[in-house]
């Protein structure tokens, strides 16, 4: 797919206004996606002039992973699923912060699983390469619907 022919990020991941955090997508293919996020000034996660605090990488990197399955339940006439964010694995943290409009690459590869607990390798960069700013396996757990995931865990009271 072309960069044109990716819809809008909002309309593939559950967030909206200010905690939809990524730009565009840049590539997406059947086990990997591409985004692009601009650090901005002034945005909830970044309220003065020091940056991006580089631990917000790790929504980066899991609304990446929303982007791949939405595009994917796309391809195959279906409705996005939901998923949970459970954790990471081996995650570091090449940089404190992320500069204030320097872009950024985020990047999911699709590691392990289908349905249930599924893996991903993730990455940020800056657009323009370099080394990973951060890295690491993040966890998800994909259910059919909204529904089926408020029923995940029973009664509370």
């Amino acid at each position: 797919m072309t960069r044109a022919g990716f819809p809008a990020i909002a309309e593939l991941v559950p967030h909206s206004g200010p905690m939809c955090l990524l730009d565009r997508v840049l590539e997406h293919g059947p086990d990997r996606t591409v985004c692009a996020v601009l650090p901005r000034r002034g945005t909830l996660l970044a309220p003065s002039d020091r940056g991006v605090p580089s631990w917000v990488g790790l929504e980066y990197m899991a609304q990446c992973i929303a982007v791949h399955g939405g595009l994917v339940a796309l391809e195959h006439g279906l409705p996005p699923r939901p998923g949970v964010f459970l954790g990471s694995r081996r995650v570091a943290f090449g940089v404190q912060r992320f500069e204030i409009d320097r872009e950024l690459r985020v990047t999911a590869r699709h590691h392990r699983g289908e349905r249930g607990l599924v893996a991903f390798d993730c990455e940020v960069r800056e657009l323009d390469g370099g080394s990973p700013l951060v890295h690491g396996r993040l966890n998800v757990y994909l259910v059919e619907t909204w529904e089926a995931l408020e029923g995940i865990g029973g009664d509370a009271g």
